[in-house]
Order: C-alpha cells, then structure tokens, then sequence
C-alpha cells in the first residue's frame, strides 16, 4: 500500500460539508462581532441622559471597546445593563420610607 490510498477522515465527501459550515459560521460570527462592535462605538455619541435610558453609563461603553476583538461587546453590554437593572429593582424593594 502507498501513502497515496491512505486518506484522513477529513477529506472524505461526507465531511467536507460539516467543515465548510464550521468555517462559514466562523466567518459569519466575526462579521456579526464586527458590526456589533461598530454599533457600540456609535453608542458613544450619544449623551449621558440618552445612555441612562437605556441603562448604560460611558464607563460600560469603555469596558466594552475594551475587551478582546473576538468577543461581542453588546452581549456585555447587555449583561451590564440586566445586572444594573437588578440592583435597582432590589434597592427600590428595601428601601425604607
């Protein structure tokens, strides 16, 4: 037997699909960050009082553009503005009149 008919799992037809789906994925999940991240820096222009609104402060938008590129800063945001969102609603409840 040569080295010709050994072949790897990979290249066989039924794993090329898989393969490029991952990469495509892959691809796409960048693209998405990508945007997301562009989205953010837009957030930026916008006041305090506008950021408050929505539940963000310019500090959560530093500490945002400040994680690694790979990583989607609106799922932070996001996480941000719930947590913030919790401790207000438990201080509202244990506030004494």
């Amino acid at each position: 037997m040569t080295t010709i008919d050994h072949h790897t799992a990979m290249t066989t037809p039924a794993a090329r699909p898989a393969l490029v789906a991952r990469v495509v994925n892959s691809i796409l999940a960048q693209v998405r960050i990508w945007k997301n991240r562009r989205a953010v820096y837009r957030l930026g222009e916008m006041t305090h009082a506008e950021l408050a609104d929505i539940g963000l402060t310019r500090a959560d938008l530093h500490v945002a553009t400040g994680l690694p590129l790979g990583v989607d800063p609106t799922v932070h945001l996001g996480s941000m503005a719930q947590a913030r969102i919790r401790r207000m609603d438990d201080l509202a409840r244990y506030r004494v009149y």
